[in-house]
């Protein structure tokens, strides 16, 4: 880390000349898992969406979303992090493990045979709303450092260093719009899934159904979003116009050498 933060141009320049003339390691033979991740993501925030949203009368707590929740954003979500630790991206193992078990809990406290809702006396009483409530939140305080690290590492100090060395050791598919606008709409997604859950503990059904449908909406926005990076990973080479990430390092980079 002290070569990343170095203040002599000079080193700078080899450090940066080295990562680019080094031989190709065996981890980037592997597949890319991101198509997949994304997809799953997608269609699981997509379907909740539509449960929060209350679409053709389906709840948040129906059985059937299990199955997006404990396998797809689960378990698979869990099984691509190897891929990224293989790879040696730091970040992207530590987001896609720490959703693959928010997921998996999630759903897991939804389905019934559990008995976890019958402890708190039913998936309606004060008691369960606020344990709930209180889950969903300690979460979104979690992602809040995921979506900081996706935003800082664009303010990274380059006063001295234009060139892009100094995000050399951060995955390169994270430093766009898209990504921080995923974080973002489940950041608010999660904040107001807890608001809901806390107004319902109160008494307060139709502010909470009210809370429930923002994050809904937020959660359908991520899912666009997530859908629109699978198009972009997947589909792109095929397709006759680009599908732009918005990356950011660029403009970043541009912006130095105008100054």
């Amino acid at each position: 880390m002290s070569k990343l933060r170095s203040d002599s141009d000079e080193e700078a320049q080899v450090f940066e000349t080295a990562i680019i003339n080094q031989p190709p390691r065996w981890q980037d033979t592997l597949a890319d898992s991101s198509p997949f991740v994304m997809g799953a993501v997608a269609t699981t925030l997509l379907t909740v969406s539509f449960g929060m949203l209350n679409l053709r009368d389906v709840t948040l707590q129906a059985p059937v979303f299990v199955a997006d929740l404990c396998f797809a954003a689960g378990a698979g979500l869990i099984i691509s992090a190897q891929w990224e630790m293989l790879k040696g991206n730091t970040f992207s193992y530590t987001v896609l493990m720490a959703f693959g078990f928010f997921y998996s809990g999630y759903g897991y406290v939804t389905i019934p045979s559990t008995g976890i809702a019958d402890f708190y006396g039913g998936f309606a009483t004060p008691s369960f709303n606020n344990a709930l409530g209180s889950y969903v939140l300690i979460w979104a305080c979690f992602n809040l450092f995921f979506l900081l690290c996706t935003t800082r590492m664009y303010v990274l100090d380059l006063q001295k260093h234009p060139v892009p060395f100094a995000l050399s050791y951060i995955d390169k598919s994270l430093r766009n719009i898209t990504y921080v606008g995923i974080f973002s709409f489940v950041e608010l997604c999660l904040i107001f899934d807890a608001a809901s859950y806390f107004a319902s503990a109160e008494g307060k059904i139709e502010l909470g159904t009210n809370f429930m449908k923002a994050s809904g909406g937020f959660a359908f926005a991520a899912s666009i979003l997530c859908y629109y990076t699978v198009l972009h990973y997947l589909c792109e080479d095929a397709l006759p116009f680009r599908v732009p990430l918005g990356d950011l390092t660029k403009y970043k980079y541009a912006h130095k050498r105008t100054a």
